[in-house]
């Protein structure tokens, strides 16, 4: 979601009196609640892989109510064009994807050489097709009320700086740096004064408990006891955040913080951080990237190899 911004911005930068209301999982709408360009979240009533031609209709009807000029497709799936086809949105664009002729109507033809990143192929479809625009640097809004009473309910404060961990990745064990790195990090920070919040979801708490478990002194283990809209707002607080490739990286990017991401199985030129404080660390390693969520190999060199020392160089002191 975080990288879809970059298509809101260039449609804004384009059309500064376009309104932009975005359809998606109903998990986003507190993070695109956090981007300027955007009016407004419309919640989609379907499960990833859900078909449900007749809620598909229903979301249709209400949609064609809304008379919307344009409808830019983003999943490259056939069900997710069917939509606005039967809302009857004018110009409904997109990539081909599954053979999309006739859904829509402004259906373009992926380069993939021309536009390895994903956030600028987003934002090659606010332009006319051959004229890509290269992605802005999403942004997300902090509110400062809302920040002070997040920090308030966790019972946090700001009194040191704030070494920020993300160790957690849905996609598999293949994106993870190991939990040992992790509290080493950690430990070193802590020798120099600093306090340590630990994020991620209520399926990463075993990791974060792992990592807490290791270290000499208490830390804020938030994992599963946030929102997006906190986590957004308490990771622009980070002095620096370390983070595995996933959606808390993107989010500690969109707020500018200093950012160390790491990168394992998959492939930062296409999804990188898209950041100017953000720094890349990855060893390169001739098996990867395997976009595998278990190492194929069986050791997770990408990851074990990547020393506490070499993050550690890459953070603020």
């Amino acid at each position: 979601m975080i990288m879809a911004q970059s298509l809101f911005m260039t449609l804004r930068a384009r059309q500064p009196e376009v309104q932009i209301d975005v359809l998606a999982p109903a998990w986003s709408a507190g993070i695109l609640g956090r981007m300027p360009q955007v009016r407004r979240a419309l919640p989609s009533p379907f499960a990833h892989g859900q078909f449900d031609l007749a809620g598909r209709r229903r979301l249709a009807r209400a949609l064609r109510a809304e008379d919307y000029a344009q409808a830019i497709v983003l999943p490259n799936s056939w069900k997710s064009a069917l939509v606005p086809w039967l809302a009857r949105i004018p110009l409904r664009t997109g990539y081909v994807g599954e053979f999309r002729y006739g859904l829509l109507n402004d259906a373009r033809t992926l380069d993939q050489t021309a536009l390895p990143l994903l956030a600028d192929r987003y934002c090659a479809l606010a332009s006319p097709p051959h004229s890509p625009r290269k992605a802005g640097h999403p942004r997300l809004r902090i509110d400062p009320q809302a920040q002070q009473a997040a920090l308030a309910r966790q019972g946090l404060n700001t009194d040191r700086p704030i070494l920020a961990l993300c160790p957690g990745a849905e996609f598999g064990p293949a994106k993870r740096w190991p939990e040992a790195h992790y509290a080493a990090v950690a430990r070193a920070k802590l020798a120099q004064g600093w306090q340590v919040w630990l994020f991620g979801s209520a399926k990463d708490r075993p990791v974060t408990d792992a990592i807490a478990a290791l270290l000499p002194a208490p830390v804020a283990n938030l994992a599963g006891l946030t929102s997006l809209e906190e986590v957004v707002d308490l990771l622009a607080l980070a002095r620096a955040v370390v983070s595995n490739d996933s959606g808390l990286m993107h989010l500690a990017a969109a707020v500018d913080a200093p950012l160390a991401a790491i990168y394992g199985s998959s492939d930062p030129g296409y999804t990188p951080p898209l950041s100017p404080r953000a720094r890349v660390l990855r060893l390169g390693l001739e098996c990867s990237p395997c976009f595998q969520r278990e190492c194929p190999l069986g050791h997770l060199d990408c990851l074990h190899k990547l020393t506490p020392e070499q993050v550690l160089e890459a953070l603020p002191q």
